[in-house]
């Protein structure tokens, strides 16, 4: 997509950089727009120099036809002639108008492959760059937004689908099952994550994976889980009870609910991560479950389920106009029970609209 080049040839210019190589398959996938064309394999580079009309892709002839079929009016030539992808890439730099270029490289590259970068260029040639890409992400688009949104909605429709599905007796792998399949009946064309399903003691583990522990009642169960739809993901974590809780348990699910509106209200343009984090905190504490969470409060979401920006104690960033951010505060308490509440949102130039559709409202089995 030319907009998503020229936002990535700005920076470039501003950090004095005369090209970009890119071999992250998400950030490549990103600048492309292509749809359909990558998978998980690190089977593609893109060559983006920081002047001119033109970035180039080099992809092997599994992806040619598809890529190919989507480079019109891209911005992108694609390059499917066999070639080590160093090697191509040092071409690339010499058809630049630059006596000793300056490539920026991304970070997450490999030692071999920055080795193999670095016997066909200069050393000197190349600059280490640290989130150039994923900072360029971090800001969705109309179009972006428009599939985060359907990724959602399927979400939701699951949700809703496995509540009237599951009950005591059945297992926490049999509901993540249940689960998937909704997902994937109502459209996801894959999941945006190994869905969570845990149950009593066992929610006290954020990421517990789904196992044979048997729904009884008067446990709760934490289902997180996502879509993903045309390459984005949703993300969203109900938590919901086998019969009316009481006591701790209400308590705690009270003091849940009230941290994920407290943060979602307060979110902004200029509030940063750690603000919104330490708003989540407090209210926790004053409920009495201070030091509860052990998690940052969220994350961004794309391309990939875990992006730019974090709503974390150590992010002292403002949030910016179109930013997709999760709102999950958890409280975990272990050999007893563990709940997570959790939205998934567009900070909007005056507030945070919540993108998740199912409301916060108890729901009892």
């Amino acid at each position: 997509m030319k907009a998503r080049i020229a936002r990535l040839q700005k920076a470039c210019r501003k950090r004095g950089l005369d090209a970009m190589y890119v071999r992250d398959t998400s950030n490549i996938a990103w600048l492309t727009a292509f749809e359909g064309v990558f998978d998980d394999e690190r089977a593609h580079a893109a060559f983006v120099p920081a002047r001119g009309k033109k970035a180039f892709l080099h992809t092997d002839a599994r992806y040619a036809l598809a890529a190919r079929g989507q480079r019109r009016g891209s911005g992108f030539k694609v390059d499917e002639q066999p070639a080590d992808r160093a090697a191509w890439a040092a071409q690339r730099a010499s058809g630049l108008e630059v006596k000793r270029p300056c490539i920026g490289i991304e970070d997450s590259m490999t030692l071999a492959e920055h080795r193999a970068l670095a016997s066909h260029l200069k050393p000197k040639a190349l600059r280490e760059t640290h989130d150039t890409l994923l900072k360029l992400r971090a800001v969705k688009d109309e179009a972006e937004l428009a599939r985060i949104r359907e990724a959602q909605a399927i979400t939701d429709a699951a949700f809703e689908r496995i509540v009237g599905l599951m009950a005591p007796g059945m297992t926490e792998r049999a509901v993540q099952r249940t689960l998937d399949d909704a997902l994937f009946d109502l459209g996801a064309d894959a999941l945006a994550f190994p869905t969570i399903v845990a149950c009593g003691e066992n929610g006290a583990s954020p990421h517990a994976q789904p196992g044979d522990a048997v729904l009884q009642a008067g446990m709760c169960v934490v289902m997180d889980f996502g879509a993903k739809k045309g390459g984005y993901c949703s993300d969203m974590t109900r938590t919901v009870f086998l019969g009316q809780p009481f006591g701790e348990m209400l308590h705690a699910w009270e003091a849940l609910r009230a941290a994920n509106e407290a943060a979602e209200a307060m979110l902004a343009p200029g509030v940063t991560g750690k603000q919104a984090h330490e708003e989540a905190e407090r209210t926790l504490a004053s409920y009495g479950f201070g030091g509860c969470m052990g998690h940052a409060l969220g994350h961004g979401v794309g391309l990939d389920i875990h992006e730019l920006p974090v709503l974390s104690p150590r992010n002292d960033k403002p949030l910016r106009p179109g930013n997709i951010v999760t709102v999950e505060p958890g409280i975990y308490l272990p050999g007893k029970f563990g709940m997570r509440l959790e939205d998934m949102g567009i900070v909007t130039e005056d507030g945070f609209e919540v993108l998740t559709a199912t409301l916060h409202d108890m729901v009892v089995i």
